[in-house]
């Protein structure tokens, strides 16, 4: 059976994206390794992408950052997975505003870039694989579960680690621990939805 935290993650990351798959390009800069500072309400987050290893996940990334879409975009999500030492994490972007959400883009599996879900890592929310659009999370300690796994049964492939957190776990952990709403969020989301939102001020490369 899938590990519980990667089916409760499962369940709750991909209630905001579309359903469409399309591959982007990425662009020659994009292998540089960027780092894209996201200014929010608790502080500076400086992600470096690993461009070298998730060509279409950054290009897709750097694309929402390079037209500003994610500002003023939210942190929305926090899913408490343990409180001491605190982890989880921390999911945002732009709710897939239809006026902000680039077409899905194509599913870059942990299998395949050799990256895993640890402590600072940076990933993509997604409902089935190739669905990834605008939302991403944050992970707070080790969630390695959430890489793909073919050994498991149903949807085994994972999600798209992209990048991690080199500045700022600080403001990442405040986020985490903030107040959730008792009421607000559907299925396994309820009891996971910031109240308030954080916001995302800026997103700019560094």
């Amino acid at each position: 059976m899938p590990h519980p935290h990667r089916r409760a993650i499962l369940a709750g990351t991909g209630g905001l994206v579309a359903s469409t798959a399309l591959a982007q390009t990425p662009s020659p800069a994009a292998l540089a390794l960027p780092r894209v500072v996201l200014q929010t309400a608790d502080g500076p987050i400086t992600i470096e992408l690993a461009a070298d290893k998730a060509p279409v996940t950054c290009a897709n990334f750097l694309r929402y950052v390079d037209a500003k879409r994610f500002d003023g975009g939210v942190f929305y999500r926090a899913l408490k997975l343990s409180p001491q030492p605190p982890a989880g994490l921390i999911q945002g972007g732009v709710k897939n505003d239809p006026a902000k959400a680039f077409p899905p883009i194509a599913h870059e599996s942990t299998k395949t870039t050799g990256l895993s879900h640890k402590d600072g890592t940076v990933s993509m929310a997604r409902y089935d694989p190739g669905t990834a659009t605008s939302e991403f999370f944050i992970c707070i300690g080790d969630i390695s579960s959430l890489d793909a796994d073919p050994s498991q049964p149903g949807d085994n492939a994972g999600f798209a680690a992209f990048g991690h957190v080199v500045e700022g776990m600080e403001a990442a952990r405040r986020i985490l621990a903030a107040s959730v709403s008792a009421t607000a969020g559907e299925g396994s989301m309820k009891g996971q939805m910031l109240d308030p939102e954080v916001a995302i001020v800026s997103a700019r490369r560094a």
